[in-house]
């Protein structure tokens, strides 16, 4: 039986929920897909200049646990504008 999952604070909530490259329809753009949750650690990390102690109490999560999610805002963004690819925040 797996771990039950720890409630992570979000205190973001975006009005935007789909970034493209300029000029190409959606319908020809492949998507890449980044969490609230993501969005949030990025936000606190690059925004708000939180360190990852920081960050992570407010997330209400562990340190380690805010190094995997913010690993993975890091490598999806990164997809998404070096692939030219579109991003949807879910």
């Amino acid at each position: 039986m797996p771990r039950p999952r720890i409630y992570r604070k979000i205190e973001f909530s975006p009005e935007t929920t789909y970034f493209k490259p300029q000029g190409i329809p959606m319908r020809s753009l492949q998507i890449v897909e980044l969490s609230v949750e993501e969005l949030e650690a990025y936000r606190l990390r690059y925004l708000n200049d939180l360190d990852q102690r920081a960050a992570a109490n407010k997330m209400n999560v562990s340190t380690s646990t805010y190094q995997r999610i913010i690993s993975s805002a890091y490598k999806k963004i990164a997809d998404a504008l070096i692939n030219g690819k579109a991003i949807k925040i879910i």
